[in-house]
């Protein structure tokens, strides 16, 4: 009997400062059995840093053809892309030429052995944008999670900062993402 997704409902306060950006979603987050909390979070997280109406979750894990998230037109058009993890350097080319952007984020503790090993593979793709979150600061968001989430987000740029209750205390989380290739 195969297991079953974890079903997280959020209603995400979202102030982007540098967009201006102003808006409350209501998602729905499947967390697939294999998806550590931590990378659920970084998801939520890389929603929030790229919101807008056309974003949406995908089945990812479920479907290896399809990012994290994406952003789509009315013809079907992959506008954004976007990667939670550490993906070889094939899905990021196959990515980068379906789709006008590409953006990939990783907060995994073995960031630097990965980053080097695939950063001279990734130099050719400019469409392509790579960031880490500090993996203390992922472990922190992490602890936000719960099955049913209200969660303030402000934005300023690479910087956010996350407030939620969790079991009737109040938490925080701020997480900076640094770029590590990409206009």
């Amino acid at each position: 009997m195969a297991l079953k997704s974890t079903i997280h409902k959020v209603e995400l306060q979202i102030s982007d400062i540098g967009r201006h950006y102003y808006e409350t979603h209501n998602l729905t987050l499947a967390q697939h059995p294999s998806e550590t909390t931590e990378r659920m979070m970084i998801r939520l997280a890389a929603y929030a840093w790229h919101a807008s109406e056309m974003l949406t979750f995908t089945k990812c894990l479920s479907e290896v053809s399809e990012p994290d998230l994406w952003v789509k037109n009315y013809t079907d058009d992959i506008l954004l892309w976007i990667d939670i993890g550490q993906p070889d350097d094939d899905r990021l080319r196959r990515a980068s030429a379906k789709a006008e952007q590409v953006v990939m984020y990783d907060f995994h503790s073995s960031n630097d052995v990965w980053w080097q090993g695939i950063q001279s593979k990734l130099t050719r793709f400019a469409n392509l944008s790579v960031y880490q979150v500090p993996h203390e600061q992922s472990h922190e968001l992490s602890l936000l999670a719960a099955r049913n989430m209200r969660l303030q987000c402000t934005v300023d740029h690479d910087d956010m900062w996350l407030t939620g209750e969790v079991n009737n205390q109040t938490r925080d989380a701020h997480l900076t993402r640094v770029k590590l290739m990409g206009a």
